[in-house]
């Protein structure tokens, strides 16, 4: 799947989404024509009929931006490592220590061994010495408690996150993002 990156009107990076949303966003309903592609992926393109018959191309998007200070809802907070992230604002949910955006574990807080799934409710941003301490135990089992009680964060989520590229992403967003391994660089310097 080929993801699209989102910039607000002020060029920061708010969210990826899915080629599909980013084309629903661009020319359908109420939110098109109020983003502008950026960048183009240079290796994809999808092809679509026309009323005429005709076979019609698409170059992807690969950056995108929002040319209004309103930004229009993209349907809801998706469940992402970097969404995890920015919910519990980078700290470990047992300890309370700021830990990195590439630093962090992500720790299941009822053991998917114990009938616990990957969602919302069941994952926090832990520090690696929580996690090992916890290890395949719940929290009480371990003698360990939670901060905060994880849930589905509200719409407001995607404008806290801090999105920081790593090796992996696509060149064309390096441009537009931290790189993560600059930011970890300076913050252990400081």
């Amino acid at each position: 799947m080929s993801n699209v990156l989102v910039l607000s009107k002020t060029w920061e990076p708010m969210d990826r989404i899915s080629w599909e949303e980013a084309f629903t966003v661009l020319f359908g309903g109420e939110s098109a024509r109020k983003a502008e592609v950026i960048e183009f992926d240079a290796e994809r393109v999808v092809h679509s009929g026309s009323p005429a018959g005709e076979l019609r191309q698409w170059k992807v998007p690969s950056v995108i931006r929002f040319m209004n200070a309103m930004v229009p809802e993209l349907k809801g907070v998706r469940f992402s490592r970097e969404n995890i992230y920015a919910r519990d604002r980078g700290c470990c949910q047992y300890c309370g220590v700021h830990v990195l955006p590439d630093d962090w574990e992500y720790e299941h807080v009822l053991p998917r061994s114990q009938g616990g799934h990957t969602t919302w409710e069941n994952i926090v941003v832990a520090c690696t010495a929580c996690n090992q301490r916890k290890g395949n135990r719940t929290p009480v089992q371990a003698g360990m408690r939670l901060l905060s009680r994880p849930a589905k964060p509200g719409k407001m989520l995607r404008r806290r996150a801090i999105l920081t590229w790593q090796p992996g992403m696509p060149q064309a967003w390096r441009g537009y993002m931290r790189d993560a391994t600059y930011w970890k660089g300076e913050l252990e310097q400081s």
